[in-house]
């Protein structure tokens, strides 16, 4: 079942990412991954196999982001949960396009389609991001 859109993230979704050893930082861009993970998913279901321009999409690393963007625009479940303007969607749409850096990351290191990748592949990537950063440093890590 997908999960609502009106739902940051579910109980036992949350109760995964605190039980991992991150900072503040690392949970908020982790929790932010996985609901755009989820938004995503529904993205590429609800636009089939055609893209804008006609040519044949396989999955999210595909998505432009004027699509993304023209998709949050139109649904209608942020303007019920939040009360979006556009100022909201425009923040909103960018918070999910700068997650596919790291999503696109955590599914090339996994060796698996981005739609293939896991709460818990999204938190464990998270957990050795924040690991890697406090023991080597910013620079050490793949978001710096």
């Amino acid at each position: 079942m997908t999960q609502p859109i009106d739902q940051f993230l579910t109980v036992e979704e949350s109760a995964e990412v605190d039980r991992a050893m991150m900072t503040s930082r690392d949970r908020f861009s982790a929790r932010v991954a996985i609901y755009s993970l989820r938004l995503l998913k529904q993205i590429v279901e609800s636009q089939g196999s055609a893209t804008q321009n006609g040519s044949s999409s396989s999955g999210i690393a595909d998505l432009h982001p004027q699509q993304i963007a023209n998709w949050m625009a139109q649904d209608e479940t942020l303007d019920a949960v939040n009360g979006a303007d556009a100022n909201f969607r425009t923040f909103f749409v960018q918070l999910v396009l700068s997650s596919l850096k790291p999503l696109k990351q955590i599914a090339l290191e996994a060796g698996v389609a981005i739609e293939a990748l896991t709460v818990s592949d999204v938190v464990q990537w998270f957990e050795k991001e924040a690991k890697i950063r406090i023991e080597q440093g910013n620079g050490a890590t793949f978001l710096g």
